[in-house]
């Protein structure tokens, strides 16, 4: 199993997801070095969701099992230690352990891959077109334009929640779901539930409501 450059973050990157990130922290400024140094060899960092914990300083005690890999896409040095980087989500990872006999200054884990689990194209097929519209009628509430919507299934989960900015809970959920079919049910359930908050509350009182459980 690959050992992989780790940037544990409060949020929940997803596949396709845009990444601006600022960075200061020595150990991260020499990750992104390593990483432009590399030359084309390394590409970017696993990012992983605190379940515990902080991002800023030694102050993590736990992660999330499941994450993201990002490739990174630009560097600008600000000042002298401080930088804007931009990354976006690629694929999915699972974190079988950190690895403490890496010696480098950042977090290095080992991981496995994940791929989708496509065994139900027609039900997949079926929740895609459900959630496309899902997405058309809570962008009406909110008063919202609807972005274009991808073509194939898989991407569909992962921009119906940047569309309707699902918060961190609500991504990592998604992250750890295997199946396209399964996560775009989901999905489409968290999106009903944000449209219908929207007409509840309004636009403005979304965000200050709690949602309720899907399970």
């Amino acid at each position: 199993m690959p050992s992989v450059p780790l940037f544990p973050l409060g949020t929940a990157l997803l596949p396709g997801a845009r990444l601006p990130l600022q960075i200061f922290e020595e150990r991260y400024v020499e990750l992104l070095r390593h990483i432009i140094d590399s030359e084309g060899q390394e590409s970017g960092f696993g990012v992983v969701g605190i379940r515990h914990g902080w991002e800023v300083g030694d102050q993590i005690t736990a992660l999330h099992e499941i994450g993201c890999w990002a490739t990174l896409d630009r560097v600008i040095e600000l000042t002298d230690g401080l930088y804007l980087a931009t990354a976006h989500g690629t694929r999915r990872f699972r974190l079988d352990a950190v690895d403490a006999e890496a010696g480098t200054p950042w977090t290095t884990g080992i991981v496995e891959w994940l791929e989708d689990r496509d065994d139900d194209p027609d039900r997949a097929a079926r929740e895609a077109a459900q959630l496309t519209l899902a997405v058309e009628s809570h962008c009406r509430a909110a008063g919202l334009a609807t972005p274009d919507a991808p073509r194939d299934a898989r991407g569909l989960a992962w921009w119906a929640a940047e569309a309707v900015d699902l918060d961190r809970g609500d991504r990592q959920r998604l992250l750890e779901t295997p199946g396209t079919a399964d996560r775009l049910a989901l999905v489409r359930r968290m999106v009903q539930r944000e449209t219908g908050l929207a007409s509840r509350l309004g636009v403005e009182g979304i965000r200050d409501a709690a949602p309720p459980n899907l399970n």
